[in-house]
């Protein structure tokens, strides 16, 4: 017994690190309980470890303020990295539209918590706490976390205030989404079957996915030409797979001469059709086929590493091989291959070519499974490191008391962000293998989640008692009124009503919610407006979490 009370009782790395472990376990067992169809996910270990707390643990406050450091910017350079390639293209077409849905609900979410600062007694750190609460993001707590850092006084009782504030508001965060949506679909009166059948319609010219092509040669400036000019004429617009001709298809190789009567096969985006029937002739979108005699398809794994940054005119795979690159999959994006499109390590090719030669392109790329596996740690070191320093950087705003700095989690965020949309430094590769960029993420957000639960902990039932409730009350203003304010001028404006639940969904970075909301309608329009919305909407409130702090301390 004397072992184990002075190994659970007396604080120190030994017993603080137990404790950490002990919320995340039972706090991982706790978030995947479902009530109503609704489960906490990882916000259970914040509450294990708020119980943990709560029944008197002995903890060392500046080794979890180590932990709960170090795996927020776990999170965040995991999370930065993987958002990064399809950041700047959710501003794209409707995405910009929705994207200033997102930030208008953000930004009168922040002007409500300035309200409730101003109009009550409590301080920045509980109403920031309660604002991250409201909105069920982890991440913006943890950067305005930092800031009171850097701002002085006593770190441990601003995180305790903070985390107590959050925990209390998040239970609504979630929930409230869902009633919001239930009740503006009450109030308008919506029909889900029409407004999934005008999701459906929409799908036009704007689409950007990509669409198998067959092309009849109408043309007659292109008779003669080579398949090899054809690339150049089109190289933004088609990626050219093979030609049936006479009865046969054959390989579009750079040597094939186009005559009349000939069918081209190949890859497009929608946007591009009307384009290629002035180029080219008649041409219908086709089912995917199977591709049979002398030729064959197949997906490869790039692992090649003296491949990867170039060119695939650099590669040249179509020059010397009779295949041809008609798709590439990378970060769970479908990419048109064109010969300027730069190959990157661990992206799939779909190449289709003759059966003989498709072996030995396989081993030029390199298909290998087990190099792919091998971890890839050097960037993620270079990327912390580089994300701290340019959180350190101090800012210097007038009319702050103090300069203002992007913090642990802001710099690594944008560091993370423009390495994940880059690919590359130079010949050094930035992959992360997806299995492994996800267990870095979660493994960070556990280790923050059961730090601060714990320091929060200890003084949670007073608060709770003690005028705790308003604090969920304030929470739920600021979950309902902003997005029950911006979903009725979109749905003045004409938005698709489950876009639009997707769209708050994501602006609220609430997973639950968007499970609610794909559950109505069996279609795309939820999943995609989340998406497009979610990684501004994530670092939006990075930054407005942190403002806050900035302007109220």
């Amino acid at each position: 017994m004397d072992f184990f009370s002075t190994l659970f009782g007396t604080p120190g790395i030994a017993s603080s690190l137990l404790y950490v472990c002990l919320a995340a376990f039972t706090g991982i067992l706790l978030g995947k309980l479902q009530i109503l169809d609704i489960k906490l996910g990882v916000a259970g270990v914040l509450f294990s470890g708020i119980l943990i707390g709560h029944f008197g643990a002995i903890l060392d406050h500046d080794i979890l303020r180590f932990v709960s450091d170090f795996g927020l910017i776990l999170f965040v350079y995991s999370f930065g990295l993987e958002m990064g390639p399809r950041f700047f293209s959710s501003f794209k077409r409707d995405g910009l539209v929705l994207n200033l849905f997102a930030i208008g609900i953000a930004v009168v979410g922040l002007g409500v918590a300035y309200a409730i600062y101003a109009l009550t007694d409590l301080s920045p750190a509980v109403v920031m706490g309660i604002l991250c609460g409201a909105v069920t993001n982890t991440t913006s707590l943890g950067a305005a976390q930092q800031v009171l850092m850097d701002q002085g006084g006593d770190f441990t009782s601003s995180v305790a205030q903070s985390s107590m504030g959050y925990a209390l508001a998040y239970p609504f965060g979630v929930v409230g989404l869902i009633l919001a949506m239930i009740l503006l679909r009450k109030l308008f009166r919506v029909d889900l079957k029409n407004e999934a059948k005008a999701y459906t319609e929409s799908l036009d010219a704007t689409e950007t996915k990509l669409q198998s092509v067959e092309m009849t040669v109408s043309n007659q400036n292109l008779f003669g030409k080579t398949i090899a000019e054809l690339r150049d004429i089109l190289d933004a617009e088609l990626a050219v797979s093979r030609i049936y001709r006479n009865h046969e298809y054959v390989l579009a190789t750079d040597d094939q001469t186009i005559v009349a009567g000939d069918v081209i096969y190949g890859v497009s985006e929608q946007k591009h059709i009307d384009d290629l029937r002035l180029k080219i002739g008649n041409v219908v979108i086709a089912e995917r086929q199977n591709i049979t005699g002398m030729m064959d398809i197949c997906n490869v794994l790039l692992t090649n590493k003296h491949l990867a940054g170039k060119t695939i005119e650099q590669v040249g795979i179509y020059r010397r091989y009779p295949a041809n690159i008609t798709r590439i999959y990378r970060s769970g994006i479908e990419l048109l291959p064109t010969l300027r499109t730069t190959l990157e390590f661990g992206d799939t090719l779909k190449i289709v070519g003759n059966k003989d030669a498709l072996d030995e392109v396989k081993k030029e790329l390199g298909n290998s499974t087990m190099e792919l596996a091998l971890p890839n740690i050097t960037p993620v070191f270079l990327g912390i490191f580089l994300g701290i320093v340019l959180g350190s950087i101090p800012i210097f705003i007038p009319g702050l008391p103090a300069p203002a700095r992007l913090g642990l989690a802001g710099g690594t965020l944008i560091i993370a962000i423009l390495l994940g949309y880059k690919g590359r430094i130079g010949r050094m590769n930035l992959y992360m293998l997806p299995g492994a960029n996800l267990m870095v993420r979660e493994m960070g957000i556990v280790l923050f989640l059961s730090s601060v639960g714990l320091m929060a902990g200890e003084q949670f039932w007073q608060t709770l008692i003690h005028g705790g409730w308003q604090w969920m009350l304030y929470g739920a203003i600021i979950t309902f009124v902003p997005v029950m304010l911006v979903a009725i001028i979109a749905l003045w404006l004409k938005v698709n009503y489950l876009t639009i639940t997707g769209c708050i969904a994501g602006s609220m970075t609430d997973s639950p919610a968007l499970e609610f909301a794909n559950s109505m309608a069996p279609v795309q329009a939820q999943a995609t407006a989340y998406a497009a919305v979610y990684p501004m909407a994530m670092f939006i409130r990075v930054v407005l979490a942190q403002l806050f702090i900035l302007t109220t301390m």
